[in-house]
């Protein structure tokens, strides 16, 4: 079978980069091997939430110039990367996703970074979020004095009291309270079925949102704020909107521990998006036996297609990080498993990772080696017609810094245009 690109991994950076390169006339394949990172995401893109000694980023393009020269937006540039940035709101809502900042861009157009409420109760920064996600302006200065958490009874992956506990602590006094919707209580009797998805799924029926918002509505005793789990919308995100429209008080919805709600929902528009500009998606399949001659990819095959090999001009390597076996870590050494590409990560294997949870785990930053153009090599050759992009590119530490999905994007964006000026 012969494409024009053929595309290894079926996330975020994936799926923007099949859309970019299909919507322009390109002739593509995503070879997916089962989920992604969108099914874990907080509702929010981050571009740059902080540098690697720590300093907090506000405006992340001025903190450009402060990256290492390794870092992948060094590799993109300024000038690029101010495009894309002002490219991507437009790009998302093109494929049914809608994205927006905390504020308007500050001083001279520059993106502003929010913040949003994770499940622990603790403050992220964001620079741009999905529909149902609230980002503040200030991590600070917290514009309500009382708030009404709210939770579906039995139902542990939202923990109303961490949130509770994050807010007191900036000035909020939180009030929690459970509410039974009886085909919620229906999922209790499964444990593998009373996740964030599993109610999702059930609070599509509108008889469902709407007693869920009625007795939302009279539990509020003049709370200004009132947060709810993420679990709605996973269809048609316009329920979002009615239950805010039936609540009398500001609503913010909040992340549930995984899977993500929002994500999956950005997920299946996103592959909607790029099987409408003509795209195939290979769901469920793994690339493997690649074949490398004179410092190009030739073809591969996959594990559904057996001896059918898939041949292109172009190779996009998107299978991500550890998480997503996109790398594999030996007790010696860290591997990428398609193409045997050439890693970046410590000789010195008690340097992977800090005993401190929280502290920056060096493990994170480990990728790719590649060129300034996001192409790789084998044994120190650079490969000429293959490019990594999203987690498994090196250079940054995407996990620390908040920049995963800025990083998935923008090296997306770039690739794809790199390919298209090529031809």
């Amino acid at each position: 079978m012969r494409f024009d690109t053929i595309i290894i991994g079926g996330g975020l950076s994936s799926l923007v980069c099949g859309i970019r390169l299909q919507r322009a006339g390109k002739k593509c394949v995503i070879v997916s091997a089962g989920q992604n990172a969108l099914h874990f995401s907080s509702g929010t893109f981050g571009l740059l939430g902080r540098l690697i000694d720590g300093t907090e980023v506000s405006e992340p393009l001025k903190a450009l110039s402060f990256l290492p020269e390794s870092h992948p937006y060094s590799k993109i540039g300024v000038e690029k990367m101010t495009e894309y940035i002002a490219e991507v709101p437009s790009f998302f809502e093109s494929c049914g996703v809608r994205l927006h900042p905390s504020q308007a861009p500050g001083e001279g157009g520059f993106p502003v970074n929010g913040y949003r409420i994770t499940p622990m109760g603790s403050l992220k920064p964001g620079w741009l979020a999905m529909d149902e996600v609230t980002l503040l302006p200030s991590k600070d200065n917290m514009p309500w004095h009382k708030a009404l958490i709210v939770n579906f009874s039995g139902f542990l992956d939202f923990n109303a009291g961490f949130i509770a506990e994050g807010l007191s602590r900036r000035g909020v006094e939180c009030r929690v309270e459970p509410v039974s919707i009886a085909d919620v209580e229906l999922l209790r009797k499964n444990p593998t079925e009373m996740r964030s998805v599993g109610i999702a799924r059930v609070m599509t029926k509108e008889g469902n949102w709407k007693e869920f918002g009625s007795k939302v509505r009279e539990l509020v005793k003049g709370e200004e704020l009132v947060i709810l789990p993420e679990v709605f919308g996973l269809g048609d995100p316009v329920i979002i909107q009615w239950l805010r429209e039936m609540i009398p008080a500001e609503v913010m919805f909040v992340g549930t521990m995984p899977p993500s709600v929002p994500g999956i929902r950005a997920q299946i528009r996103l592959k909607k998006a790029f099987e409408a500009a003509g795209g195939t998606f290979l769901q469920g399949d793994t690339a493997v036996d690649p074949l490398v001659e004179e410092g190009r990819v030739v073809s591969i095959h996959t594990v559904n297609l057996g001896n059918l090999s898939l041949t292109a001009d172009y190779f996009v390597l998107a299978s991500g990080h550890l998480f997503g076996k996109g790398l594999e870590a030996a007790p010696s050494k860290v591997v990428e498993p398609v193409f045997g590409l050439d890693t970046d990560f410590p000789a010195d294997r008690s340097a992977w990772c800090d005993e401190d949870f929280f502290a920056r785990q060096e493990y994170a930053g480990f990728g790719v080696v590649c060129d300034q153009s996001f192409r790789p090599s084998i044994g120190g050759r650079r490969i000429g017609n293959l490019y990594v992009i999203g987690s498994e590119v090196g250079g940054c530490n995407s996990l620390y810094e908040g920049s995963g999905a800025g990083v998935a994007i923008m090296t997306a964006m770039n690739v794809a245009d790199s390919i298209l000026e090529e031809r």
